[in-house]
């Protein structure tokens, strides 16, 4: 349980980060992204990051840390943005009557997204065998031949992905 003068403290402890750091950060941001915008856009949601972190104490490399959390914030930018861009593509591949609505777009949207951070969390192998017994449909013995591995290895994966979506879910 924090007491209030330690909220002080961490309050006026980010206060100060923010206050020293930002305008290094969005200039940081600015050269990775080629992008005004996008960097004032990470540069904050670093900082959100920062603060729903809970860290206590100075940090010994302020610039390092938010470095680190921007670098994932862009990664994920650019996951986005390309995952945004094929869906469109397969979208522009279907006939206009067939095309959904822009709210089901965005549901679709946030679903893909879900399952890709979902899928990014599992091992290469993992992941290879959840997709083909879940997307490709194959039995447990077909997946373990395509891949040249066991029945049992097939298993024990898939549990452990189903595991993963389990966690991931109640997060």
């Amino acid at each position: 349980m924090s007491t209030p003068g330690c909220d002080t403290e961490r309050h006026e402890h980010l206060q100060t980060l923010y206050q020293d750091y930002n305008g290094w950060l969005r200039g940081w941001l600015r050269k990775r992204l080629n992008n005004s915008a996008d960097a004032a856009d990470l540069a904050q949601d670093t900082f959100v990051r920062v603060l729903l972190a809970r860290t206590s104490g100075t940090l010994l490399e302020p610039r390092r840390y938010l470095a680190t959390i921007a670098r994932g914030l862009v990664i994920d930018l650019y996951r986005r943005r390309s995952l945004e861009q094929a869906y469109l593509e397969a979208l522009a591949l279907r006939p206009e009557v067939h095309a959904p609505s822009a709210e089901a777009r965005a549901l679709i949207f946030d679903s893909l997204m879900a399952i890709d951070r979902m899928l990014d969390g599992l091992g290469a192998r993992t992941r290879q065998i959840f997709l083909a017994v879940q997307l490709d449909g194959l039995t447990y013995e077909k997946t373990a031949e395509r891949l040249g591995v066991s029945v049992t290895t097939v298993r024990k994966h898939l549990a452990s992905a189903l595991m993963h979506c389990l966690l991931l879910d109640e997060a």
